[in-house]
């Protein structure tokens, strides 16, 4: 499958698990992610090939958008408190490495239930949180998921 068909959060999971990647990655329990602001503008808003080996991986070059998809998607960002500690949805204290900030900037911290390390299979069950979707759930209704095509992006 083409671009078109992969899903945001389906791009991101192979950005996260693809070794060239730097800028994203996984938390230490790998139910969360870490993006490194910087290096993320760096290495896949660029516009240049990167470490993922495509000229284009997002739309857009501008990271507020990704932020919003992030949002849209569900996903929580979590708070790093001053000991390095991660609070949100069901996590305790992060790991050693998982700090607010690297010499390249913020670093954010996101969350999303469906979003697991080695669960690609969870990823149908990420909607995208449209109106009419977010109606659809609030009425008790199914919201469909395009199909992932085997994480072939």
């Amino acid at each position: 499958a083409g671009p078109r068909s992969c899903t945001f959060p389906a791009k991101l999971w192979l950005l996260v698990n693809n070794p060239r990647v730097r800028s994203v990655r996984w938390d230490a329990r790998g139910e969360g992610l870490l993006i490194d602001q910087g290096l993320f503008e760096r290495e896949l808003l660029g516009g240049a090939p990167g470490a993922a080996g495509e000229a284009e991986v997002f739309k857009t070059k501008n990271f507020g958008s990704i932020i919003r998809q992030l949002n849209l998607y569900g996903f929580h960002k979590l708070t790093v408190g001053p000991a390095g500690g991660a609070a949100g949805p069901r996590l305790g204290p992060a790991a050693e490495g998982d700090s607010a900030d690297s010499p390249d900037g913020p670093r954010h911290h996101f969350w999303n239930p469906h979003f697991r390390h080695s669960r690609p299979d969870l990823l149908v069950r990420i909607k995208r949180l449209t109106k009419a979707n977010k109606e659809k759930l609030d009425a008790g209704l199914k919201v469909p998921s395009r199909l992932l095509d085997d994480l072939q992006c």
